[in-house]
């Protein structure tokens, strides 16, 4: 019997992409502009502010997908607007059954109304810790900087700083064609000095050099979508395989890839949630995870995107439990945090639900 909605949504989920400006709740877009005076809103009807914030996710295009966050940023502009929006994140992540959350954010974005990068960050975690009190979930942060910007190393120095606050690593993000990893080497050596982790957007509106610069010039532990990365696999007519140099290292490596599939599709990294390379990844057995990327622009939950890949690619129980403990294994936590919550939530829980 395939797991239902329901089951999926009880299961011990592990989230490690999910940037908390591209989470928020309609409503409170809405509540937040009409608290700080913003007032680009293309709507201030919950619904139609929604649909608005997400035309841009189906016109196949990753720099026309990110457009709607200039409405979202637009009100995280105040330490009570990034407290409340950190807060009901990682409520509406536990609503959802996840036991285990990165979300990340880029601080440069919030200093628009003369906010510190570190009364962001403090304001951020603040809220986190507020709306994990409850004990379902476990937040952290991942603090982005803006590729196309100029304050990797800033940020990355802001991230170790507040390591031991609640932030676990290091990522860059924005259009990715014409900005690569190397540009920001500088800022991943520090990082790497610092026995520090780090992920990067790599493979989703660029190819195999975007990955390669980032697990070889930048080092990245994780790569976000990595979706690319099948452009150097073969798949002959008989059904055999052969992965190229970079995919077998890759593999070889147990470098995860923080998949998004309907994010993918949405931003053109991937055909369709059927042509999805999450399939053919799982298969060849790399460290393929299942993430959300912007709940609200791309109108998902991580129970949506478990119950999409039961319904076009026919998983299971083992499947499901593989995905999710291969994200676990590869959370920036410690150790001791991620073999506690596989081997006392995690794996009870499943067995409790596909017994």
């Amino acid at each position: 019997m395939s797991p239902t909605v329901e089951q999926i949504r009880a299961m011990p989920k592990v989230l490690l992409h999910d940037h908390l400006d591209g989470g928020l709740r309609p409503q409170t877009v809405i509540d937040l502009a009409d608290e700080t005076g913003y007032t680009g809103l293309p709507s201030h009807d919950p619904g139609e502010l929604a649909q608005a914030l997400t035309a841009g996710a189906h016109r196949g295009h990753l720099n026309l997908y990110l457009d709607a966050f200039r409405h979202t940023v637009g009100v995280m502009q105040t330490t009570d607007a990034l407290h409340r929006v950190a807060r009901e994140a990682a409520e509406d992540l536990a609503d959802d059954g996840i036991v285990y959350a990165e979300v990340r954010f880029a601080p440069e974005l919030h200093t628009e109304r003369g906010l510190s990068l570190d009364e962001v960050v403090h304001a951020v975690l603040e809220g986190f810790k507020e709306g994990s009190a409850d004990g379902r979930i476990k937040v952290y942060a991942l603090l982005t900087a803006m590729r196309t910007a100029a304050r990797s190393l800033e940020i990355a120095e802001l991230a170790v700083r507040h390591r031991d606050n609640g932030v676990v690593g290091f990522d860059i993000a924005g259009a990715e064609a014409g900005w690569p990893p190397s540009r920001h080497l500088d800022a991943f050596q520090y990082v790497h000095r610092e026995n520090f982790h780090a992920t990067i957007h790599a493979g989703e509106g660029f190819g195999l050099p975007s990955i390669w610069e980032a697990v070889q010039y930048c080092g990245a532990e994780r790569l976000g979508h990595g979706v690319r990365l099948a452009d150097d696999i073969k798949v002959a007519g008989d059904g055999t395989v052969a992965l190229g140099r970079l995919a077998g290292y890759i593999r070889d490596r147990r470098i995860p890839l923080e998949m998004c599939p309907t994010s993918n599709v949405q931003t053109g990294a991937a055909e369709s949630i059927e042509a999805h390379p999450l399939r053919l990844l799982r298969q060849l057995r790399l460290r393929v995870t299942v993430n959300t990327d912007n709940r609200l622009m791309s109108q998902v939950t991580l129970t949506h995107e478990f119950a999409l890949l039961v319904r076009e690619f026919g998983y299971g129980w083992p499947d499901l439990q593989w995905l999710t403990i291969n994200a676990m294994k590869s959370a920036f936590a410690s150790f001791d945090e991620r073999i506690a919550l596989i081997d006392t939530v995690i794996k009870p829980r499943f067995a409790g639900l596909s017994g």
